[in-house]
Parts: structure tokens; C-alpha cells; sequence
């Protein structure tokens, strides 16, 4: 996947996924069901778009390999660590990108296997993996560096990052997102597929305050319901309708309490 590579700095995915069950996560593990279900007291999957999620329009002109050398040059005196970008002898170069990973729903990893002495069924068929999906929620602040090159693009670095977490979503419900300050506001601009992160990271120098990579799921306030299997799709109404049922219980118990007051308030003014 033209050379990309994740960095040992961050947090192995052994690390993440100890701490990510205590994040909400559920697994129905005695299920016969082929799909996972995951609960949360609170989802949206609705969510309207915030001020930092505007789309800004960023159009950046290319480099010459002289203004390359310059940066990368420039980069690199900036850099108080191994993170160095190199430049080749081609005017392509090679460095690292942080990517912080901002989900809000689940991700799926693959299914567990069992033990060597149920990898065989009664018809001869394997049956080591279960057909199940595990889900989790990615712990918050999460991030990872990959080691790109200058032709990476942002849809070979998602599927390096899921890769990285063994996570088997389609990549297209993720998208790559350049996010930047100005004037007091946070603004996040999509990548394109084509685009390559390592050239905005040169452009933009190591300071994360200046430019930084988010990965998120590919959404602009409407739902890409195409990009879910039917499975996930019934899991979703399944989820809908506990909370639809939550919601009306509350709203119920709610005008059930304000009665018995104003039941107990009349009886208290007609004592006889």
C-alpha cells in the first residue's frame, strides 16, 4: 500500500482494545446471530454538524523539487524527535503523519476462533470462527503515526489505519479530514481519495496546532446507510427502537408523577 508503515510511539492495538471495554462496549458472545449488537444510552446517528465540522475549500499549489528540498530542510530542523522527513533522489520524500482517530460509533474487528477442538464440524466443515462480529468503541484521544510516502493517498492511509487495528468496516464509512485553526475557530476540511496527507503535513510544518489529520466517519450530517450491511442496518432499528421505547417510558412516568401532585393538591383543598 506504497509503503506504509505504523510507527511503534503510540499505543499498541493489545493496549487499545484493554481499554476500550470499559467504553460502552457489548458483545452478545452467547448469541446465534451473524451480526453484533452494541448499546449505548445515548446514539445519534443523526448527528447535525458542528462549527468544527464546516468543510472549508483549500486549494494548494504543487512544489517545485527546489521548495521541496526547502521544507523538508525546514521540516526537519523543527522536528525534536526521530520523525524526520527524507527526500529521495526522484523529488518524492518520505515521512510521518499522526492521525487522530475521532469516532463515535462502534468498529468492528474480526470474529474469535475457538479452540483447536471444535475447528471441525460435524459435516466436516471448519467451524473455528464464529460468525459474529465483535464491536468496541476506539478509546478517545486515540492516535496513531504512520510512515508515509509523498504518493500516499488518504484512502490508502484509512485503509492502513484499520488494517493497523484489525478493524473490518468498509472504508468508506471513514473519511480523512484536515483540520486547522483560524481566528479562534476549527475548521475541518474532507481529503479527497486522491489527496496526499504527507504533502499538507510539509506545507503545513510538524505543528499540530497548525494542521492536524482526523479520521472520522465519512458523514456531512446525512448518513451513507449504503455503506452498512443489512445486519448492522437491523441492528440500528433495533437500537432506535429501545431508545424510542426509553424515551416514551420517561415521557409517561413523567405526566404519571405530575398527576398524583395534582391529584394529592385537590385532595389537600377539599378536605371534606
Amino acid at each position: 500500500m506504497n509503503g506504509v508503515t505504523c510507527s511503534d510511539q503510540t499505543p499498541s492495538f493489545e493496549k487499545t482494545w484493554g481499554s476500550s471495554t470499559s467504553s460502552g462496549y457489548c458483545s452478545e458472545e452467547d448469541s446465534d446471530s451473524d451480526f453484533e449488537q452494541y448499546f449505548t444510552a445515548r446514539t445519534s446517528f443523526f448527528r447535525k454538524p458542528k462549527k468544527e465540522d464546516e468543510v472549508i475549500d483549500s486549494k494548494k499549489q504543487e512544489l517545485s523539487l527546489s521548495e521541496i528540498q526547502q521544507k523538508v530542510k525546514e521540516y526537519n530542523a523543527q522536528i525534536h524527535s526521530n520523525l524526520f522527513m527524507c527526500l529521495n533522489k526522484d523529488g518524492t520524500y518520505t515521512g510521518f503523519i499522526k492521525v487522530h482517530l475521532k469516532l463515535v460509533r462502534p468498529v468492528s474487528v474480526p470474529p474469535l476462533r475457538k479452540g483447536a477442538a471444535s475447528q471441525e464440524s460435524a459435516n466436516g466443515k471448519r467451524s473455528g470462527v464464529i460468525k459474529r462480529r465483535t464491536s468496541f468503541y476506539l478509546p478517545k484521544d486515540t492516535a496513531k503515526h504512520l510512515h508515509i510516502s509523498s504518493q500516499t493517498r488518504a484512502k490508502e492511509v484509512i485503509q492502513a489505519l484499520l488494517k493497523k487495528f484489525t478493524v473490518i468496516d468498509n472504508p468508506a464509512k471513514f473519511a480523512l479530514f484536515e483540520r486547522t485553526e483560524r481566528h479562534e475557530q476549527v475548521y475541518l476540511r474532507k481529503l479527497s481519495d486522491d489527496e496526499c496527507p504527507l504533502y499538507l503535513r510539509l506545507s503545513a510544518g510538524p505543528n499540530e496546532k497548525v494542521l492536524s489529520l482526523v479520521l472520522k466517519e465519512n458523514e456531512t450530517g446525512d448518513v451513507n446507510w449504503d455503506a452498512f450491511s443489512m445486519p448492522e442496518l437491523q441492528n440500528f432499528l433495533r437500537i432506535l427502537k429501545r431508545e424510542e421505547e426509553e424515551h416514551v417510558k420517561q415521557i409517561v412516568q413523567r405526566y404519571a408523577l405530575a398527576r398524583d401532585r395534582f391529584q394529592e393538591a385537590l385532595a389537600g383543598s377539599n378536605p371534606g
